[in-house]
């Protein structure tokens, strides 16, 4: 949903409904204000068109960056992580995934720190606990160096979720990352598919699906010979939110309608996955 807005509302209802006609079986919905109740009524509005969902989110300011020295800031990001778990929960989606792992698009000057991965793994643990009470999962993202830099590699953020340890805190895939971070994105895929909870299906330059480079076939092939068997979700992004466009590095179009989209998108997924 991303590519049309942050915020679901009643007013999204004709496209939630092609959507819906279109094939797809749910939808994944910006937690990024708001408050549970207002997730609630968006979860009653996909009830009713029977589409499930899942969420996704970011960090969005460094007052509550996990990675902080100031402990008062990463108490902030367990607040701000535990909102977002309860606004999945009132959504009624049973994972959360992003790079819920630092303030996005900042930079210390360096490579993580030890330092920063402890502090790190202390909000994961509160955060973790508090998922569990929710029945939610988080899904970590791999970002890519120029949106990130606490893990830009799958390497990276498994090690991570393995030293965390923490079942109701797992990795995610997404395609368009991998295909900047890694020298063989679908053998990333691969070596690290155990955490995998969550993928994004999103082209190279972020456009539609099966338009760009990312080599569909073979990743479908690696997603079934790992056993995945979760959601596979259209990530793509326009210039129709301009704050958003901005976060996001978007300055031109990457197609001619958001329809070009999520339609093409679907039968890139649709037939690549049923051809393996």
């Amino acid at each position: 949903m991303l590519l049309w807005t942050t915020s679901v509302g009643e007013e999204h209802r004709s496209l939630l409904t092609d959507l819906k006609k279109t094939g797809y079986d749910g939808v994944e919905i910006p937690v990024f204000d708001g408050s549970p109740d207002d997730y609630a009524s968006i979860g009653k509005l996909l009830d009713e068109l029977e589409l499930d969902r899942t969420a996704i989110s970011v960090i969005p300011g460094l007052d509550k960056n996990p990675l902080s020295s100031d402990p008062k800031e990463r108490q902030e990001a367990v607040r701000y992580l535990n909102w977002v778990v309860d606004c999945a929960a009132a959504l009624g989606a049973t994972c959360v995934a992003g790079p819920l792992h630092q303030t996005l698009g900042e930079f210390s000057g360096a490579a993580t720190t030890q330092e920063e991965f402890d502090r790190a793994l202390e909000v994961h643990n509160t955060v973790g606990d508090y998922a569990r009470n929710a029945n939610v999962t988080i899904a970590l993202e791999a970002v890519n160096r120029f949106e990130s830099y606490f893990a830009t590699t799958m390497e990276q953020i498994d090690s991570y979720v393995e030293s965390l340890g923490h079942p109701n805190i797992k990795t995610m895939y997404d395609t368009f990352h991998a295909n900047i971070e890694e020298t063989d994105p679908v053998a990333a895929y691969t070596r690290h598919s155990k955490n995998v909870t969550h993928v994004h299906i999103s082209e190279n330059d972020r456009g539609v699906p099966g338009r760009g480079h990312v080599p569909w076939k073979e990743t479908f092939k690696a997603l079934k010979a790992a056993g995945y068997d979760n959601w596979l979700t259209v990530e793509a992004f326009g210039r129709g939110l301009p704050e958003l466009a901005a976060a996001t590095r978007v300055w031109r179009d990457f197609a001619e309608s958001p329809e070009a989209v999520y339609k093409e998108g679907f039968q890139t997924i649709r037939n690549g996955w049923d051809s393996i």
